[in-house]
């Protein structure tokens, strides 16, 4: 029969043993940074990010100030540094050529949805006009500032069809304006070509052309999937942002050693 002294000792080195796993699994599950693009700003993850904290993931929004390509490349850095371990980037549309020049070691994985993705030496706003327009797409033109905004009456139409009317009006109170910097500075060498990546096609996006999303998404050899879904899935299909961005962190924490 153990006597209590060795009870207290084998309690003892139980918690040592569950200290050391939890140091072990906060060291090898990634932090999933999500980077918003043109016309919106951190709040447009919401609808990501709380289902991702619920399986006890973190998760934060990168607030970029779209004024030029390094700028926000440069901003998202500093919102890595607030992270430890392994991360998973996310991006939606422009913020996938932000992503793509990450070039911080700790980055394990890229998942872009509906996101435009800049080989090197091209332009953001090259790729964006691979294809012809939607005809719903707004006509975009900047401002005497040099700032880009999306026309309030277009959100719906153009930018998020299949949001309710409350949703398309949050999204255009709270539009962050794009720099023509941003589309006009040539890209680095980008991540994705020694990164696995993840793709979600939005087949009903009216931003950018689908067929240049499965262009991109194939150029990168990414796993892809499509959906018909509009140019904000994030804010209208939330769960299935959700599954591509799981898919990334289970493939990881699979191989940890990535």
């Amino acid at each position: 029969m153990s006597h209590p002294t060795d009870e207290r000792a084998f309690d003892g080195e139980d918690a040592r043993i569950a200290m050391r796993m939890n140091m072990t699994r906060s060291e090898t599950t990634p932090s999933i940074v999500l980077v918003h693009g043109a016309w919106a700003d951190g709040s447009s993850w919401v609808r990501v990010i709380k289902p991702l904290q619920s399986r006890g993931l973190k998760a934060l929004a990168a607030p970029i100030p779209l004024t030029s390509l390094s700028d926000d490349v440069a901003a998202l850095e500093r919102a890595l540094e607030r992270t430890d371990g392994p991360v998973v980037l996310v991006a939606h549309a422009y913020a996938g050529a932000v992503i793509g020049a990450s070039i911080n070691e700790r980055v394990r994985a890229l998942v872009f949805i509906a996101a435009l993705t800049p080989d090197e030496g091209e332009t953001v706003g090259e790729v964006f006009y691979r294809e012809k327009p939607h005809p719903e797409a707004p006509q975009l033109a900047p401002d005497r500032h040099g700032f880009v905004w999306m026309p309030d009456e277009r959100f719906g139409a153009a930018f998020c069809q299949h949001a309710s009317a409350e949703q398309a009006a949050l999204l255009a109170a709270t539009q962050r304006p794009i720099a023509l910097a941003c589309i006009q500075e040539k890209a680095p060498r980008p991540a994705w070509k020694t990164r696995p990546c993840w793709y979600l096609i939005a087949q009903e996006d009216r931003m950018i052309n689908p067929a240049t999303q499965l262009f991109l998404a194939r150029r990168m050899g990414a796993r892809t999937r499509s959906e018909k879904v509009d140019h904000a899935p994030l804010v209208t299909a939330p769960e299935l942002v959700v599954e591509m961005i799981l898919e990334g962190v289970t493939s990881l924490t699979a191989r940890p050693n990535m």
